[in-house]
C-alpha cells in the first residue's frame, strides 16, 4: 500500500485502512501495543499519513469499536436468521453464534475489555465506555427487533431493557470464556441464559 497507492487514497479511505490496521494490532498484541507507529506499520503507510487522516490514536480507537460491533452484529444476525424452530431455539442459536465469534477471535474480544478499562482511566477518552456500551445495547436491540419480525413474536418487556440484559449476559459469557477457555461451561451458561430469556417472548 506504500507509495502511489497511499497517495491516491482520500483521507476517509486512509482512516478506514488505519482503523482496520489498528484492529489487527489490538487483536494480535493488545491495546497497549497499538501505538501510532505500530498501526501505520501494519497499514503499510508512512507516519505522516496517520495525522493526515486521523486527529489522534485515541480518536481512531473509536473507529475500532465500531468495526468490532459491526462484526459481532453480523455473527449474531447470522445465527438468528436461520430456519427458526421456536424462540428458545433461535435465542440459543444466536447466543451460540456470538460465542463462536468470540472463540474464533479471542484477542479482539479481550482487547475490547482492555479498551474499556483504558478509557475509564484516560481523561481524553472518558466518554468512550458509555459510547462503546451504547453501541452494544443498540446492536442487541437491533437483533431483538429482527427476532420479532423473523419469529413472529413480541417481547413482553421493552426492547431497550432486554437489550441491556443481553449485553450483560454476553459480557459475562465472553469474560468467563476468555479466563478459562472452557467451551462446555460456556455452552451450559448459554443454555441457562436461553432459559432465562425465552419467557420474555410471546406470540405476536
Amino acid at each position: 500500500m506504500r507509495g502511489e497507492g497511499v497517495a491516491r487514497m482520500s483521507a476517509a479511505e486512509r482512516r478506514v485502512a488505519l482503523a482496520r490496521a489498528a484492529l489487527t494490532v489490538v487483536d494480535r498484541d493488545g491495546v497497549h501495543a497499538a501505538t501510532t507507529r505500530a498501526i501505520v506499520a501494519e497499514a503499510q503507510m508512512p507516519l505522516g499519513s496517520f495525522h493526515y487522516a486521523v486527529p489522534s490514536r485515541d480518536e481512531l480507537l473509536r473507529d475500532v469499536v465500531e468495526l468490532v460491533v459491526a462484526d459481532e452484529g453480523d455473527a449474531a444476525l447470522a445465527g438468528l436468521l436461520g430456519e427458526a424452530v421456536d424462540p428458545r431455539d433461535a435465542i440459543r442459536r444466536t447466543l451460540t453464534a456470538y460465542l463462536d465469534h468470540v472463540r474464533a477471535q479471542p484477542g479482539r474480544e479481550q482487547a475490547m475489555f482492555e479498551l474499556t478499562q483504558y478509557a475509564l482511566r484516560s481523561p481524553e477518552l472518558d466518554d468512550l465506555p458509555a459510547e462503546q456500551y451504547a453501541r452494544y445495547h443498540a446492536l442487541a436491540a437491533e437483533v431483538l427487533t429482527a427476532a420479532e419480525t423473523h419469529l413472529g413474536i413480541r417481547w413482553t418487556v421493552p426492547v431497550a431493557e432486554l437489550a441491556r440484559l443481553v449485553v450483560t449476559i454476553t459480557d459475562g459469557v465472553t469474560l468467563a470464556w476468555l479466563a478459562d477457555r472452557d467451551d462446555a461451561a460456556a455452552e451450559r451458561t448459554i443454555d441457562l441464559a436461553t432459559a432465562a430469556l425465552a419467557p420474555f417472548a410471546a406470540s405476536a
